[in-house]
């Protein structure tokens, strides 16, 4: 109950709402309404609540069931679809974990594999971060700034904390990836080095 008063307080229609009522008042106390100012600014209040929009609920889940190509495509739609309401570097935030995940997923041949680096990579696109991003868009703005959830933080500042950490996290994967790449490399380039070179067949010994 509380919390629900709270989010309310915090609201759209409830701001502009007190705005309304607050005019009224002025009104009254400039003697430019009289009779009945009571409920001339309960209902400016009340219109205020009424006609101002509600915050719209997100729901920004994706589809378990969605391939490499698929997974990269709903990944760049979920950068676009929190542009313009998310702080610049939030924004920023989210778009360094996407494009970790999107390094990687080339490498990737089943995003169902259950490997661990690639359920982590796998569940960070489709729950970890859109769901991060679900719960701090469906709260009031003023709210999601202003107000102390834990520890005197805001529900904006432990978003940047959580997105650090997923952004931490995708970047250690990206790293281990690379790294298996580069000793594959190293182990390929021994076994060619032995094949051909006992072979005799080394490019520039023939003859």
């Amino acid at each position: 109950m509380r919390r629900r008063l709270l989010l309310f307080l915090y609201s759209t229609p409830n701001m502009v709402g007190s705005l309304l009522g607050l005019m009224g008042l002025i009104l009254y106390f400039t003697g430019i309404i009289k009779s009945y100012w009571f409920f001339i600014v309960a209902g400016l209040y009340a219109i205020g609540v009424l006609a101002t929009p509600k915050t719209p609920t997100y729901d920004l889940r994706l589809s378990h069931q969605l391939t490499v190509e698929e997974l990269r495509r709903a990944l760049e739609k979920l950068v676009q679809s929190i542009r313009d309401k998310v702080p610049p570097d939030i924004l920023t935030k989210v778009q360094n974990i996407t494009a970790s995940i999107q390094d990687i997923l080339p490498r990737i041949a089943d995003v169902n594999s259950g490997d661990y680096n690639i359920y982590v990579i796998r569940q960070t696109a489709l729950e970890y971060l859109p769901e991060t991003l679900q719960n701090y868009l469906n709260l009031p703005r003023a709210f999601a700034r202003l107000h102390p959830l834990k520890n005197g933080k805001t529900a904006q500042q432990l978003l940047s904390e959580q997105l650090d950490l997923l952004d931490a996290k995708m970047r250690e994967i990206a790293e281990d990836f690379h790294r298996d790449d580069a000793q594959q490399l190293l182990v390929h380039g021994r076994f060619l080095e032995q094949k051909f070179r006992k072979s005799d067949v080394w490019l520039g010994e023939e003859g």
